[in-house]
Formats: C-alpha cells, sequence, structure tokens
C-alpha cells in the first residue's frame, strides 16, 4: 500500500497544520445551542463530530468528499463491461479526498487481493457457534477472531510515537477490509448452503469476488454488489455505527476492535438490521394478502393496519433526509434496468407511491420519503438471495470502507478520547429551578 500511504503522509500533515491553524484562531469560538430535549432525545442535531469522508445533507442526502451518489456512478472507475462504480474507488476517495484514475483503483484491488487471505483459527471461532445464530453475531465473531493480526495493537505495546499511530492503523484496516467478503461469504455458505463454500478468484475487482465467493456469478449480482458496496459505505459520523467505531477508536483500541463494535450497533434494527425488517414486513404482507402482486389499494390498507397497531413501516423515514435517499433511488434505478418486471421490485415501487402520502396525511412526521433499506432487499431476492437475515451483513462488509477511512483520519488528526458530559434529571431539575448551572460545573 506504499503509493497510497505515502499520498494520505501528505494530505494527513497539511490537515493536521490547517486543523492547528483553525483551531489557535477560531478554538473559543461558539457553535450552535443545545436544547435540553436534544440532551434527553438521543442528541440529535449536536454538531460534536469531525468526520472528513461524508455529508449528509437534508435535502440533497449523502456526499461524498463532496460528491453525489449520482456524480460517483459517472465519475468512479468502473470494470470491465461493468456500469457501476468499483467500491475500491470510493474508499480511495474517502481516503484521500480526491478522485482515483483507473490504475488508482486496480492498484487498491490488487492490494485487497494479495491481503485477503484469513487465517484459519478464524473460522474455528465462526464454525463453533450454532447454525442457528445470526448472521452477524458469525460475522462480528469473526473480525474479533480476526484481531490477533492487528498491527496497530503490536505496535502499541511496542511502545510507538503517538504521531505515527495512523500507519499501523492504515494497515489493519487495509487488511479487514480486505477479508471482510471472504468471511461473510463463509457465514452465508456455512448457514445457508451446507458449508459447500467456494474458493475467491483472485482475477475479480473486491465486490466481484464477494458475489462469486457467495456462489452469484450472474453479471447483474456482481453489478448490484459494487453498487451496493458503494451507496451503503458511509453516511457521516452521527449514525449509531460509525459513530461507535469512532468512540471505542478514541480509546485507542485497535481497528478491529473499534469496528467489530460499531458492527454490534449495525446490528440494530433501528439502524442496519432494518433493510432485513423491510423485506420482512413485505413478506408479511404478501403472506396475509394471498398475492406476490398487491394493488396499491392493498398496499394501503396494509399500511393502514400496520400504523393503526402501533408499528411503523419499516423503510421509511429518517433522522435527516427531508426527501427521497438518493440511494434508494439509484437501486430504483438499477431495479428498472435489470428487473423492470420482477413483481417483488414492482411492489416496493407501490409501496413508494403508497407510503409518502399516507405519512404525511399524519401531520406529525417529518420525512415520509423512503431510505436505502425500502429497496435493497428487493434486488437481492431477484438474484436468489432470499435470506434476509444475512442482508445486514452485507450491509457490514460496505459500511467497513467508511468508518476505516475516518478511523485511519482520527488516528492521523489525533483526535482526542471521547468524553461527553452527562448530567442526572435531579440536576436538570433545580437548574430549571434557577438553583445553579445545568452543568453541574
Amino acid at each position: 500500500m506504499g503509493i497510497i500511504k505515502d499520498r494520505f503522509k501528505v494530505k494527513s500533515e497539511a490537515a493536521n497544520a490547517e486543523i492547528k491553524s483553525l483551531l489557535k484562531e477560531h478554538g473559543t469560538k461558539i457553535i450552535g445551542e443545545v436544547t435540553l430535549a436534544q440532551v434527553y432525545q438521543g442528541m440529535r442535531g449536536i454538531t460534536g463530530l469531525v468526520t472528513e469522508t461524508s455529508l449528509l445533507d437534508a435535502q440533497e442526502g449523502i456526499r461524498f468528499r463532496g460528491y453525489s451518489i449520482p456524480e460517483l456512478q459517472d465519475k468512479l472507475p468502473k470494470s470491465p463491461n461493468g456500469s457501476e462504480p468499483l467500491p475500491e474507488g470510493l474508499f480511495y476517495l474517502m481516503l484521500l479526498g480526491e478522485l482515483p484514475t483507473q490504475a488508482d483503483v486496480e492498484h487498491v484491488t490488487a492490494i485487497l487481493q494479495r491481503r485477503s487471505h484469513v487465517p484459519s483459527h478464524v473460522f474455528a471461532a465462526i464454525d463453533a457457534l450454532p447454525l442457528t445464530a445470526h448472521p452477524m453475531t458469525m460475522f462480528v465473531t469473526g473480525v474479533m477472531a480476526l484481531q490477533t493480526e492487528s498491527y496497530f495493537s503490536k505496535a502499541y505495546g511496542e511502545g510507538i510515537n503517538k504521531k505515527d499511530y495512523w500507519e499501523p492503523t492504515f494497515d489493519d484496516a487495509v487488511i479487514l477490509i480486505a477479508r471482510l467478503p471472504r468471511i461473510a461469504a463463509y457465514i452465508y455458505r456455512r448457514k445457508y448452503k451446507n458449508g459447500e463454500h467456494i474458493q475467491p478468484n483472485g482475477m475479480l475487482d473486491w465486490a466481484g469476488n464477494l458475489a462469486h465467493m457467495l456462489g452469484y456469478d450472474d453479471h447483474g449480482f456482481r453489478e448490484l454488489m459494487r453498487l451496493y458496496m458503494t451507496i451503503h459505505a458511509d453516511h457521516e459520523g452521527g449514525n449509531v455505527s460509525a459513530h461507535t467505531t469512532h468512540l471505542v477508536g478514541s480509546a485507542l483500541s485497535d481497528p478491529y476492535l473499534s469496528y467489530a463494535a460499531g458492527m454490534n450497533g449495525l446490528a440494530g434494527p433501528l439502524h442496519g438490521l432494518a433493510n432485513q425488517e423491510v423485506i420482512k414486513w413485505i413478506f408479511e404482507m404478501q403472506m396475509e394478502l394471498g398475492t406476490d402482486d398487491p394493488t396499491t389499494e392493498q398496499i394501503a390498507n396494509y399500511v393502514q393496519k400496520t400504523l393503526s397497531s402501533g408499528k411503523v413501516v419499516p423503510g421509511y423515514g429518517h433522522a435527516v433526509l427531508r426527501k427521497t435517499d438518493p440511494r434508494f433511488t439509484a437501486q430504483m434505478e438499477f431495479g428498472k434496468k435489470h428487473m423492470p418486471h420482477d413483481k417483488l421490485v414492482n411492489t416496493v415501487w407501490k409501496i413508494y407511491e403508497t407510503v409518502p402520502p399516507i405519512l404525511q396525511s399524519l401531520g406529525k412526521i417529518k420525512n415520509p420519503w423512503p431510505n436505502v433499506d425500502a429497496h435493497s432487499g428487493a434486488l437481492l431476492v431477484h438474484y436468489g438471495m432470499v435470506e434476509y437475515e444475512f442482508y445486514t451483513v452485507l450491509f457490514a462488509v460496505s459500511r467497513a470502507l467508511g468508518v476505516m477511512a475516518s478511523l485511519i483520519w482520527d488516528r492521523a488528526l489525533g483526535l482526542p478520547l471521547e468524553r461527553p458530559k452527562s448530567i442526572t434529571t435531579d440536576l436538570v431539575k433545580q437548574w430549571l429551578e434557577g438553583k445553579g448551572e445545568v452543568w453541574g460545573d
């Protein structure tokens, strides 16, 4: 990884100098105000993190280093005979802040291929779990088993200078990303395909090889994996998986420990597990209605039933976005190109027509539009991947690109241990009565 590592060193040194200058001149300036509701209700909207790799705009959606998803689809290098961007190119962009050339992406692909060998004890750790374990449990177990390979842990134990923390972090991050497709595919084949494993193909790109090892050599599925791995890679730093990876990493836990912690967060139904919940909800709707091709009226009635029972329609609504998630749109365009007559995909589109007006009529929902999870499962089912419990593992493999690029920057910038202040409700009540400072200083 020497060439890219050298480029990163130049970039990070310049960024460090710029940030030090900003803090020296403006470090005491106030940014925003915190309300009591924000303190109690998940710190929504409180600016307290720096994430260089991506930024989420309420109207425009996710931008990776300033580039929208349509721009990435246009500008990032692609595989031969492919039309979707290669995720290796997005990793390069997030890491260095500049678009890669085709040669740059081929260089990253070659490095990931060379570092993709997974030690046998990792498979043994996964095999120790019962087949009934959730795929994300197996996945995080495999990541934790990989921790024995950590360059950062070894370097820290030997007394590395803190200004050099980023170098072993860089090595760990690249190796982790390289090995995740093999681990994910091993879990899929173990749990769903009678343990009939498929060896990697060293001639394929990172996402294409994942498709191959999963057992899907269809050109369309490889293209889907390239798109999927690109659009799920990052979502700025405040989401659970990214924030958790950053938080645990701020304690100088190595990248394996940090990423595993973040993926435990991704496994929650309010985060990455939502893609599983969406397709499960659609399957349950089909079963109850007795059809795999419901009308918009049938869908509307089922949505109303879901809402009246105190449940949410999975895949709709987002904490930040105030329009249709561009990642949903990218998947919809993929569906129109590759599977325009698929009944399940068309059902997703009918749901898209039906749900937002119903949610808008309630008058309480700021964002009635679909997010990325509302579409991804249907595309996977089209190619035969019906095991929806596994979908979050694919999300996790993709998310490694963003959180690892961010973690490298965390160490390069020397970001400190994250330790926000917490208070008690009694202290809040005293403050409201004018008896003291809410922060307890």
